[in-house]
C-alpha cells in the first residue's frame, strides 16, 4: 500500500491559491496590488528621511558645539572689557555734568550782563532763555530808559538786541511794558 500512496502523491509541487490572471483581472486585486506597491514606496521614502535626519544630527551637533565655543569666547572678551566700559561710562557722565555746569556758568554770565545794563527806573519781570536767544520782559516809567537798556545790550557778548512789544501797563498806570529779544 505504501507504494501506491507514493505513486498517487506528486512530489514538491507548489500550489498557488491566487492565480495571477484572475487576480489582476478583478478590481479588488488591482487595488490590492497598487496599495502594496504604494505602501512599499512610502516605507522606503520614510526610511530615507529618517536616515537623512539621523545623519544630519552629526552636522547639527558640530554646529551647536562651534556656536557654544564662540559664545564662550565672546563672553570672555566682554568680561575682559567690562572695566574699560565702566571707566568710559564714568568719563561720559563726568563730561555731561561738566557741560551742564559750563552751560550754567555761561547762562549766569549772560544774566549778569543783562542785569548790569538795566537803568534805575526799569524793572525786569521775566528773563526767558532758549538756545541762542533770550527774551527779557519788564516795565519802566520812561521810554528813554527802555531805549538806553536796548543800546546797552547791543554790545558784547550779544549779537543783537531788538525791542519787541511795547505798550502801556495794565497793572500800573504810567508805566510802559516792553519785551526785548536778544540773540547771543
Amino acid at each position: 500500500m505504501e507504494s501506491r500512496i507514493n505513486q498517487e502523491m506528486p512530489k514538491n509541487k507548489a500550489i498557488n491559491l491566487l492565480p495571477l490572471e484572475e487576480f489582476n483581472a478583478s478590481t479588488a486585486g488591482r487595488v490590492l496590488r497598487w496599495a502594496t506597491g504604494t505602501f512599499r514606496v512610502i516605507v522606503i521614502v520614510t526610511e530615507m528621511v529618517v536616515m537623512a535626519a539621523f545623519l544630519s544630527r552629526f552636522w547639527l551637533d558640530a554646529q551647536n558645539s562651534a556656536l557654544n565655543n564662540s559664545i564662550k569666547a565672546k563672553s570672555a572678551q566682554i568680561l575682559a572689557q567690562a572695566d574699560l566700559e565702566k571707566q568710559f561710562r564714568g568719563t561720559q557722565a563726568k563730561l555731561s555734568i561738566f557741560n551742564k555746569i559750563a552751560q550754567s556758568n555761561k547762562t549766569s554770565s549772560l544774566i549778569e550782563k543783562i542785569t548790569s545794563s538795566v537803568p534805575g527806573t526799569v524793572t525786569l519781570s521775566r528773563i526767558s532763555l532758549t538756545r541762542g536767544a533770550i527774551e527779557v520782559r519788564g516795565s519802566s516809567l520812561s521810554d528813554y530808559d527802555i531805549s538806553r537798556l536796548v543800546v546797552n545790550l547791543q554790545g558784547a557778548p550779544f549779537k543783537s538786541a531788538e525791542l519787541g512789544q511795547v505798550g502801556s501797563s495794565e497793572k500800573n498806570t504810567g508805566e510802559i511794558d516792553f519785551v526785548i529779544n536778544i540773540k547771543y
